[in-house]
C-alpha cells in the first residue's frame, strides 16, 4: 500500500527553497528537463529522515512493552515488516491520532 503525496509550492517559495536547496536552477529547467529537482530531493531526503525517527522510537518503545508484558511469550521479529505487522495488530496498540483524541475524552 504505497502512497503518493503532491505538495504544491507558491512561486514565491521556491524562491525562498531555492536560496537554501542545492539543485536545478528554475531558469535552467526548461534546458534540462528537471524543472525543482533540489527541492524534490531535499522533500524526499526529510521524509525518509522522519520514517526513519519514527521507526526508532516505535521499535523501541514496543520492544520495551513486549518484554514487559508476561502474556507475551513469542520472540521479537528481527525482520522490520513483521515487527510492524505484530504491534499494529494488537489491541493495546493505537495510532498517534487515537492516543490524541483518548486524551480529548
Amino acid at each position: 500500500m504505497a502512497k503518493t503525496i503532491t505538495i504544491q509550492i507558491t512561486d514565491l517559495e521556491e524562491k525562498i527553497l531555492y536560496s537554501d536547496l542545492v539543485g536545478t536552477v528554475p531558469a535552467l529547467s526548461s534546458q534540462t528537463g528537471s524543472d525543482n529537482e533540489g527541492i524534490k530531493d531535499w522533500v524526499e531526503a526529510a521524509v525518509a529522515g522522519k520514517i526513519n525517527n519514527c521507526w526508532k522510537r516505535f521499535r523501541t518503545e514496543w520492544a520495551t512493552t513486549l518484554m514487559n508484558d508476561d502474556s507475551f511469550t513469542d520472540s521479537l521479529p528481527s525482520v522490520k515488516a513483521d515487527f510492524v505487522a505484530l504491534i499494529t495488530a494488537r489491541d493495546d496498540y493505537k495510532t498517534r491520532q487515537e492516543k490524541e483524541d483518548a486524551l480529548k475524552g
